[in-house]
C-alpha cells in the first residue's frame, strides 16, 4: 500500500464529511416528536430512525446507518465503507479501496 501526505486531502475529506453530516438531518426529515416534545423513534421493516428534538439523531437500515449531533460529530457506515468527522477536528473515511484521515494542523494520510 502506498502512503501519501497531501495538503489537498483535508479539503476533500472535509467536503465528504460535510456532505454526510449535512445529509443526516435530511434523512431525519420525517419529524418524530411526541406531543409533549420528547424524543421518539420510528421502527419498521426497512429500518429505524430516532431523534431528540434539537439534539442527536440517527437512522439505520439495510444499506447502512448514520448519526449526527447538531454542530457536533457525525458519521455514516454501509457496505461501501464508513466516514466520520468532528467539526474543526479529525475526520476520516475508509472503504474497500483504502482509507484517508486528517487532523487539522497536523496533516492527512491516505492509504490505498
Amino acid at each position: 500500500m502506498t502512503k501519501h501526505l497531501t495538503k489537498m486531502t483535508p479539503v476533500l475529506l472535509a467536503g465528504a464529511a460535510a456532505a454526510v453530516i449535512a445529509a443526516a438531518p435530511v434523512a431525519l426529515a420525517d419529524p418524530c416528536v411526541n406531543p409533549d416534545g420528547t424524543a421518539c423513534a420510528v421502527i419498521g421493516p426497512d429500518g429505524a430512525s430516532g431523534a431528540v428534538p434539537g439534539g442527536p439523531g440517527g437512522v439505520a437500515g439495510p444499506g447502512g446507518a448514520s448519526g449526527v449531533i447538531p454542530g457536533g460529530p457525525g458519521g455514516a457506515a454501509g457496505p461501501g465503507g464508513a466516514t466520520g468527522a468532528i467539526p474543526g477536528g479529525p475526520s476520516g473515511t475508509a472503504g474497500p479501496g483504502g482509507a484517508s484521515g486528517c487532523i487539522p494542523g497536523v496533516g492527512c494520510l491516505n492509504v490505498g
